[in-house]
């Protein structure tokens, strides 16, 4: 495989990995967890996007290291702006993975139900604000997933497979014969 090729593939991995990530944030986030909580009891839903977290956060960071990897040995126009987006949407999912998610987990166990404990117990408190941390940094996620898309579709903006580094574009120019 010649390293042209190579360098497609990375561009092609590059834009699957962004695809992946932002449809699999935006499906879990805008479609599954608000027809969970409409469907089944508040504490059931809870239980069940509990349990698909720890799965849903790897995808993630799977997803945005793949892209990021790709992204460092591609070249074009917006380069730096999508490394530096790459890793504040890794580094917001990290934090959800190893920090966030576990410690409401933790005060989750303190709660007895969702729909019987009052909304002004310290736990219930505690837990509403990593939740609400955690909205911020998935929102925060799905935003860089779009951005990186709307950054990659722009005129001259594609990853370029080629290593000119003054080459904006993923297509080579070939003198007319």
């Amino acid at each position: 495989m010649s390293f042209t090729s190579m360098l497609h593939v990375f561009a092609v991995l590059f834009a699957l990995s962004i695809s992946c990530w932002l449809g699999g944030a935006a499906l879990f986030t805008f479609v599954l967890t608000p027809k969970l909580f409409a469907a089944c009891s508040r504490d059931m839903a809870g239980m069940i996007v509990g349990l698909l977290f720890p799965g849903y956060f790897r995808w993630g960071l799977i997803c945005g290291a793949v892209a990021l990897f790709c992204r460092l040995v591609l070249r074009g126009r917006f380069r730096s702006v999508s490394i530096a987006i790459l890793l504040a949407m890794l580094l917001l999912t990290a934090t959800q993975a190893f920090v966030i998610e576990p410690r409401a987990a933790k005060i989750k166990e303190q709660i007895t139900s969702f729909e019987t404990t009052p909304k002004d117990d310290p736990h219930r408190v505690r837990f509403r604000h990593l939740h609400g941390l955690s909205m911020i940094a998935n929102l925060a996620v799905v935003i860089g997933g779009v951005v990186l898309i709307a950054l990659s579709t722009l005129p001259g903006n594609k990853p370029s497979t080629t290593t000119d580094p003054t080459a904006t574009t993923g297509q080579s120019i070939k003198p007319r014969s």
